[in-house]
C-alpha cells in the first residue's frame, strides 16, 4: 500500500485532536508557520490539510484570526458523511460486533445495484449494535466490496468507528450518498438487539454511500430507535 500523503498525516493529527478534546468549541489551532515547523512539511501541504477539516466542518477559518474549532453537530450523526463517532464522542457511544467480518456472495434480491467489479468480488458482511449512554439505539448491517480490503476480516471493530478504519488504514473517504427511510415495526430480531417491544415505531434507513475509491460503495441497513435521540445529518 502507497506511504500516506503528508498532509493526510496533518489532518490525521488534527482531526484526532479535535475529537478527544485537546482543542474545544472556539479554540484556535496552531498557525500555518507552527504546524510546518512541527509536522516538517511546507505550507501547501497544511493548508491542504486544514482545507479538509474546514470542509468536513471542524473548523472555520477566520481572516487574520486563524483556524477556529467549530461544536460538533448534536444528536446521532447516522445521517452524516462524517460518521457517528466524530459526532457522539467515543466517551458516549459503545460499539458491539454481533457478527463478526466475514466474506460471501452478495444477496440475490440486494435494493441496490451493484458496479460490475464490486458484483464479482463478493461482499464482506457483518453487523453491530452501537449503544449512546449504555441505551442500544441502533442495530447495523454493512456490506462492504471485497475489494483491496487486506485482512479486513481479522480486525476488531468494536468501539471503533469503521469511517475511520476506511479512511485511516485504507485511505477510503465517504463522500456522499443515497438513502431510503421509512417508519417500520420492529421484527424479532431488531426487538431482541434494541430491547424493545413489538409495538415500537423503528425507523429503517438503507443507504449506498459514495467514497473516494472508484467502484466501491458502502452498503448498511440500519434500524433505529428515536424515541430519545434525533438523528442528525445532511447529504
Amino acid at each position: 500500500m502507497n506511504a500516506t500523503p503528508q498532509y493526510r498525516l496533518v489532518y490525521e493529527s488534527l482531526r484526532k485532536h479535535i475529537e478527544q478534546g485537546v482543542y474545544s468549541e472556539g479554540d484556535i489551532l496552531p498557525s500555518e508557520n507552527e504546524l510546518c515547523i512541527v509536522h516538517n512539511v511546507t505550507r501547501p501541504t497544511v493548508r491542504k490539510a486544514l482545507d479538509m477539516l474546514t470542509n468536513e466542518g471542524f473548523i472555520k477559518r477566520r481572516q487574520g484570526l486563524g483556524s477556529l474549532v467549530q461544536s460538533k453537530p448534536r444528536g446521532i450523526g447516522i445521517l452524516s458523511i462524517a460518521g457517528t463517532t466524530s459526532v457522539i464522542g467515543r466517551e458516549n457511544l459503545v460499539t458491539r460486533v454481533v457478527v463478526k467480518p466475514v466474506v460471501k456472495r452478495w444477496p440475490a434480491d440486494f435494493p441496490f445495484g451493484l458496479t460490475k467489479p464490486e458484483r464479482e468480488s463478493g461482499c464482506i458482511y457483518f453487523e453491530r449494535v452501537r449503544l449512546v449512554n449504555g441505551q442500544p439505539i441502533f442495530y447495523d448491517i454493512s456490506y462492504l466490496p471485497n475489494m483491496n480490503l487486506p485482512r479486513f476480516t481479522r480486525r476488531k471493530l468494536d468501539n471503533h468507528s469503521l469511517f475511520n478504519l476506511l479512511r485511516e488504514v485504507y485511505h477510503i473517504k465517504i463522500t456522499g450518498g443515497e438513502q431510503n427511510i421509512k417508519a417500520i415495526h420492529a421484527s424479532t430480531t431488531v426487538q431482541n438487539h434494541l430491547d424493545v417491544d413489538p409495538s415500537t415505531p423503528i425507523l429503517h434507513l438503507e443507504r449506498k454511500l459514495e467514497t473516494s475509491r472508484i467502484y466501491f460503495n458502502v452498503f448498511s441497513f440500519l434500524y433505529c430507535d428515536t424515541r430519545e435521540h434525533a438523528l442528525f445529518g445532511s447529504f
